[in-house]
């Protein structure tokens, strides 16, 4: 078993080893996230909207 201070300092090492991103990387990362969730609900809209149409079809519904 390993002593809780021991455990405390190997922490605090290792995260002073974790690499931050900037400010600057987080909002482009960021928006680059919001896009790709724009572009992806617009696709399952239109998608939706397709395979709506196509089924009204097929059953009649679309005369």
């Amino acid at each position: 078993m390993v002593n809780p201070f021991q455990f405390l300092r190997e922490v605090r090492a290792e995260a002073a080893k974790v690499t931050w991103p900037t400010r600057r990387e987080t909002f482009i990362t960021t928006g680059l996230v919001i896009l790709m969730v724009l572009f992806a609900s617009l696709f399952f809209v239109i998608v939706d909207y397709a395979l709506r149409f196509g089924v009204g079809l097929m059953i009649g519904i679309g005369r």
